[in-house]
């Protein structure tokens, strides 16, 4: 990692947690999809989640194409750097899950091994910070919607909070995950709700 002359002023707690938050930024940034790996200005209602004035969730709504999931991975990002706050206690590195809907319901499916099933359920449910990104654009089987409100319910009793993108409101997400997690999750989400507006960027972007 780069040595500065001010780096050189921290104290050891404050230098170590420096190489930690150096090392854990950097393997995000290298799992983040090129695409997403930009800086962009998130809105405020995302900055006031990730400084903790939110509900205990995120749940990013809006139209096709008007940077959800952009707008999640930055967040994932500033939340991973706010986890290494110094003024933050120290209690380990965080555990930090992203997964597409479209992969996470098959992995849940009951054709799997059950072993494997069993094992990525319980590392959903503990993580410290789960995003899934595009909840509604998979198909759950009433099985797979048993498996996510195993998740869901566990996440939500003990306030572990996600990170959702989604083109409909949690209220809207019955018909993908049941009733009972989209009822979870629009408490979990409450007043962090963001709706994103504007035109398909991709559509911009081929113009």
């Amino acid at each position: 990692m780069h040595s500065s002359s001010a780096d050189n002023d921290l104290s050891p707690r404050a230098s170590w947690l420096q190489e930690r938050a150096y090392a854990a930024l950097s393997h995000f940034d290298e799992r983040t999809p090129l695409i997403y790996r930009k800086p962009i200005d998130l809105p405020g209602d995302v900055r006031d989640w990730i400084a903790g004035w939110g509900s205990s969730s995120l749940f990013l709504a809006g139209p096709i194409g008007v940077g959800k999931t952009h707008t999640a991975w930055r967040t994932c990002r500033r939340w991973l750097e706010a986890w290494y706050a110094p003024a933050r206690p120290w209690n380990g590195g965080p555990d930090l899950r992203t997964y597409r809907s479209t992969a996470l319901f098959d992995a849940l499916r009951p054709d799997g091994p059950d072993e494997i099933r069993r094992t990525l359920v319980g590392e959903l449910q503990a993580c410290d910070l789960l995003f899934i990104d595009d909840l509604a654009a998979a198909k759950a089987s009433p099985w797979t919607q048993e498996r996510l409100f195993e998740i869901f319910d566990e996440r939500y009793i003990n306030r572990r909070p996600v990170i959702i993108t989604c083109d409909v409101l949690p209220n809207q997400l019955s018909e993908v995950t049941g009733p009972r997690v989209s009822s979870r999750l629009a408490e979990m989400c409450q007043s962090s709700v963001v709706l994103l507006e504007g035109a398909d960027r991709r559509k911009e972007t081929a113009a």
